[in-house]
């Protein structure tokens, strides 16, 4: 992480991603695999900035006491807060998931976001 107060997200040089799949009892449909690269992080981690991409497959999103804004930068995704209609999203789109938002993630086309957590 960067110890400078202005920091680019240069999304063509973001270097090796950490890869992972989502824990097996969150996964409804799909063999997704999911890659991710921290960009900064401030405040002793509790606020942290990076991409993420995730291949096509549905899960169980729990947030926990984590707030999220996200910026689609490609793919395809439909996200369905719990008890609400289905909202879609693709590339330019962005949105918050607040702490307490429970639901699913269908990942239609492989997706590419820009993340703030706090």
């Amino acid at each position: 992480m960067s110890n400078k107060l202005l920091v680019n997200f240069n999304l063509d040089q973001l270097g090796e991603p950490r890869e992972y799949r989502p824990p097996a009892e969150r996964v409804i449909e799909g063999d997704i695999v999911c890659r991710n690269w921290d960009v900064d992080s401030a405040k002793d981690g509790k606020v942290r900035a990076g991409v993420w991409e995730s291949t096509p497959g549905m899960n169980h999103s729990i947030k926990g006491e984590t707030w999220e804004f996200c910026l689609i930068l490609s793919g395809l995704v439909e996200i369905t807060e719990e008890g609400q209609s289905p909202v879609t999203y693709r590339a330019g789109d962005c949105f918050i998931m607040k702490p307490g938002y429970v639901g699913t993630w269908r990942t239609i086309e492989t997706v590419r976001k820009v993340w703030v957590m706090a």
